[in-house]
């Protein structure tokens, strides 16, 4: 691993967390993972908790921030099994409740458990949560990029924008690095991706034009490396004109 944690803004009431995982004996079995934790005075926000099988060492590690009875809110992207698949695991280790778009909530009971009376759906416009030491988590939507009910994270106090997908890479085995240096070298590792998990230019132009308004430090995406101020400019520039999803239909359809 590069690191399997790293504080990324601190002030005397706030901290964000980043956390990262893979298995570095395997090259396919399962896909490298970002989680983050925002803790507020004394209350924590899980940002994509991540997969059952990694439940265990992604609560030991958030254990070293913050007491898990002290998680408020499990927050998710969307429904995939590499976010949410450990939900179930959470809802038992903790007393927080789980926050995810209205589309998905019956469907993440299928990870395991029945207590509707902890989700909170996530309208398609997203929502606001005020922490109790100042500050804002904003979620913000990415419908189609690259799930129907998808939302980035917005820190207001830390200025970090939790991006879920938008802004992976795969890396090749070995080649992991944790923050973006060389821009070039990483499209490399993140184009591939987005031409085919995004869903088509339109969605991301919307996106890209939404992000422009809020104040960035930086861009962590939920799989691969963390996108600095200095390569945001060229990321969000890069994105409004690709095109991806069904933009290029022609190539994914026919003999």
């Amino acid at each position: 691993m590069v690191e399997s944690s790293k504080v990324l803004y601190e002030d005397d009431d706030h901290q964000y967390v980043w956390f990262g995982w893979e298995d570095p004996d395997t090259e396919e079995a399962l896909v490298q993972s970002n989680q983050v934790l925002v803790v507020n005075q004394d209350q924590g926000y899980l940002f994509d908790p991540g997969g059952a099988f990694i439940f265990a060492e992604v609560a030991a590690e958030v254990n070293k921030y913050l007491p898990l009875d002290q998680i408020r809110y499990l927050i998710a992207t969307h429904q995939d099994p590499d976010v949410l698949s450990s939900v179930t695991l959470w809802l038992k280790a903790t007393n927080a409740r789980l926050l995810v778009s209205r589309l998905w909530v019956r469907f993440v009971s299928h990870f395991g458990f029945s207590d509707t009376s902890r989700l909170i759906a996530i309208e398609d416009r997203g929502k606001i949560i005020k922490m109790p030491a100042g500050g804002e988590i904003v979620m913000l939507p990415a419908h189609f990029l690259h799930s129907e009910g998808n939302f980035s994270f917005y820190d207001s106090r830390s200025k970090i924008l939790f991006s879920g997908d938008i802004g992976a890479a795969v890396f090749p085995k070995g080649e992991r690095y944790l923050f973006v240096e060389d821009w070039e070298k990483h499209l490399t590792y993140t184009e591939g991706f987005h031409r085919r998990y995004m869903g088509n230019n339109a969605a991301l132009r919307k996106w890209v034009t939404m992000i422009r308004d809020y104040p960035i430090e930086m861009i962590v995406p939920q799989h691969g490396a963390i996108i600095g101020k200095e390569h945001i400019p060229k990321f969000l520039d890069w994105l409004e004109g690709l095109q991806c999803g069904t933009d290029l239909l022609d190539e994914f359809y026919g003999f």
